[in-house]
């Protein structure tokens, strides 16, 4: 299957008919995804970044998701969506099943993110990861002025409220990966939409600035 081409945030898809997603980030992850590869996105939701590369990138896509209702409406686009947990059910996959397994925005809220992490990397030859990043600047601020939990736009809900349980910052990904033996073969900083940054390849400016890290890792 050939790539659509590109089209515009907020336009259908042609070939899907759905409108695309308004994150940038999704589209940075897509553009490290090779064409026709096979796919595993866990935590998928509604199939948005599942749509793009199965329709544009040409991927033999699949998807885990574990609230029902975002399944449902994976699936209801024709997408190759299950009810299963990151946490649980990797497990059950055979090694190098995939050639990507993407996790976007959704570590953080993993029982054993470090778990997790080593799975994807056991079931794809690669691993896409993002995650909204506690060291920055606003974050830092908001914990000195205010003594409280900050809220962010990539950190938008209260702390009783917020399915985050294991924050991270961008030079703590780094240190785990290093610690692990895991191999960044990309990284970008970038803002809560996604957008590219004059400081999105300096590991302090971005750590700093950015409000979510994205990185490209294989196995040594």
């Amino acid at each position: 299957m050939r790539s659509a081409g590109p089209v515009a945030d907020g336009e259908p898809n042609l070939r899907s008919g759905r409108p695309l997603s308004d994150r940038l980030d999704l589209r940075l992850i897509a553009e490290m995804v090779e064409p026709r590869s096979r796919v595993l996105d866990i935590g998928c939701g509604d199939g948005a970044l599942l749509d793009i590369l199965v329709h544009e990138r040409g991927v033999d896509g699949r998807g885990i998701e574990i609230d029902m209702r975002e399944v449902a409406a994976a699936v209801a686009q024709g997408l190759a969506v299950i009810h299963a947990d990151a946490d649980t059910d990797l497990a059950f996959y055979p090694d190098a099943a995939f050639d990507y397994v993407i996790l976007s925005r959704t570590l953080q809220a993993t029982e054993r993110p470090r778990e997790v992490l080593a799975q994807m990397l056991r079931i794809g030859r690669r691993a896409i990861v993002s995650f909204p990043n506690f060291g920055h600047w606003r974050v830092r601020l908001a914990l000195v002025t205010t003594g409280r939990m900050p809220r962010t736009p990539a950190l938008d809900r209260p702390w009783y409220d917020t399915p985050n349980i294991h924050l991270c910052t961008i030079s703590d990904f780094f240190d785990l990966c290093a610690m692990d033996g895991y191999v960044v073969e990309r990284w970008l900083g970038v803002d809560d939409q996604g957008k590219r940054t004059p400081w999105r390849r300096n590991r302090r400016l971005a750590n700093l600035f950015a409000e979510q890290g994205l990185f490209l890792l294989r196995r040594r």
